[in-house]
């Protein structure tokens, strides 16, 4: 079958019957959603275990099971792969691994795909893992990899079914209440797993930091855990930012950023009320900070600024910018202060913040976002999870329940990465669909999606808009026809749209 971003799909994918995209708000859901696991805790009996190992066997994990985690302390984590490495041990095998994210730092997770333990993924793949799959070192099944709000939709669904969250906590009393923001390993928001905390099965409480009871504020309430185990150190939070996280030092890319501020300005949605996605890219950064400062020359208070947070957007609350920080995943320790201290630094989950299927998710209500890619096309499809030669190696992250939700989508892009273009006939992989996008930005002058010719009145004239086919051209004039990766007909991953059909998938790349 062919999806509406033009992507040829096989009707079934290992044991997965598919749907292929079929527009951004195309799909209703079902009726009724997972139900919610009853739980009996009687006077005098203790949640407290002794080890992880003892954790692990009253939780009744089993061959064959499935199991969460999240990755609020991102490349600090230090529980993902202490509880695999305990699984093994206990001779445990074919899991089925739910995490919100996997980062270099579990690289070992390798030798356990190759011993059997790991046999199926369902979701965010960065660095080794990813290229490691996209050899076709296969799993059971293809991985799945969904966006933030798309993980949430499909776990309160049913269609996936956690037996054991494991969920890392930097304080915890023994009965399971527990928040991200305190503690020597705070990492402030706990927004991923709420959802796994509600619908799994069994729900284990990992900590460094054990409390007294009770501990508050509560982000995971007692009633929905079932087990508390403390170990000596959770991870690491200095190690939450990475090097994408610094501001931008490029004259041009500065530049560009300056140019998506006059943007918002001239379109007119840069008024009091104002509301944006911060991202936390270099130039995204960039972005973030002249827009604080144009919003304090023109006197604009903002209404509310969702996230990944850093300091950047900090900054812009403390001093009256902003009159809100929505906030379901901190990104550096400035945003893990602010939200221990500051009452409007409102901690929400990934339910809240973009599952599609709700009341009404956060994203609905921003202004405008501004978001990353690896490349972009000509119809102005997005990839952020191969690289222009094919391998897997970025999650989905927030970026498709952004794109949906805000009324100016700006994607920051260089013209070129190396001597790669970013601009392309057609991306890679689809992460997120053209009809969601609504501007490209470039150093060398920004598109506009044809379909938002509301932006384009309002701003010819002013900005240096140019057709995307010839910002592509003036790329492929630089560079040359970069050369084309071949793939096999092995599928390693397939690309969920935030609903849950499928916007494409990711092959085995070739050896040359």
């Amino acid at each position: 079958m062919k999806n509406k971003v033009g992507r040829d799909l096989p009707p079934q994918i290992g044991t997965r019957k598919i749907r292929g995209y079929r527009g951004a708000f195309a799909i209703k859901p079902i009726p009724t959603k997972a139900s919610l696991p009853t739980r009996c805790m009687y006077p005098g009996e203790s949640k407290l275990c002794s080890s992880l190992d003892d954790a692990i066997k009253k939780s009744g994990l089993c061959n064959g099971g499935t199991i969460s985690f999240h990755h609020h302390l991102r490349n600090g984590d230090r529980v993902i792969n202490r509880v695999i490495d305990r699984i093994a041990k206990m001779g445990i095998r074919d899991i089925c691994l739910v995490p919100s994210a996997l980062f270099p730092v579990h690289k070992p997770l390798i030798d356990h795909i190759k011993k059997g333990v790991i046999t199926q993924i369902q979701g965010s793949l960065n660095g080794p893992l990813g290229a490691f799959i996209s050899q076709g070192k296969k799993l059971e099944e293809p991985v799945v990899l969904r966006s933030h709000g798309g993980r949430a939709r499909a776990i309160a669904a049913g269609e996936v079914t956690i037996d054991v969250a494991f969920i890392a906590a930097p304080i915890a009393d023994d009965y399971g209440n527990c928040n991200g923001s305190l503690g020597d390993s705070a990492f402030g928001a706990m927004g991923f797993p709420i959802v796994d905390s509600l619908y799994a099965h069994t729900v284990v409480i990992i900590t460094d930091n054990l409390q007294p009871y009770p501990v508050t504020p509560i982000s995971i309430p007692q009633t929905r855990v079932d087990y508390v185990v403390c170990i000596d150190s959770i991870g690491d939070p200095q190690r939450i930012k990475t090097g994408t996280m610094e501001i931008t030092r490029s004259p041009a890319r500065l530049l560009m950023a300056k140019n998506v501020v006059r943007l918002l300005d001239e379109s007119g949605v840069l008024r009091d009320g104002f509301s944006f996605q911060a991202g936390a890219g270099g130039t995204s950064l960039a972005v973030t900070k002249f827009l604080h400062d144009h919003m304090k020359k023109k006197n604009i208070t903002g209404g509310f600024a969702m996230g990944g947070i850093t300091g950047y957007v900090v900054n812009m609350l403390e001093d009256g910018s902003i009159n809100r920080i929505l906030d379901a995943q901190s990104f550096d320790l400035s945003a893990v202060e602010s939200i221990r201290n500051n009452p409007f630094h409102q901690e929400v989950s990934h339910i809240m913040f973009g599952d599609p299927h709700t009341g009404g998710c956060v994203v609905n209500r921003q202004d405008a976002c501004f978001l990353g890619a690896t490349e972009v096309d000509l119809d102005f499809n997005v990839n952020v999870n191969t690289h222009s030669d094919g391998v897997l190696l970025h999650g989905i992250g927030g970026h498709q329940d952004a794109a949906a939700g805000s009324d100016i989508t700006v994607i920051l892009a260089p013209l070129l990465r190396g001597r790669v273009p970013v601009i392309r006939e057609k991306v890679t992989t689809v992460t997120t669909p053209g009809d969601t996008v609504d501007v490209i930005a470039t150093e060398y002058g920004m598109a506009i999606n044809p379909l938002r010719d509301d932006i384009i009145k309002r701003v010819k004239g002013k900005l240096p808009i140019r057709d995307i086919t010839d910002l592509y051209k003036f790329a492929q004039g630089m560079t040359g026809t970069p050369r084309k990766v071949e793939f096999t007909d092995d599928i390693v991953a397939v690309i969920e749209y935030r609903d849950g059909t499928v916007l494409d998938t990711v092959r085995k790349v070739k050896k040359g």
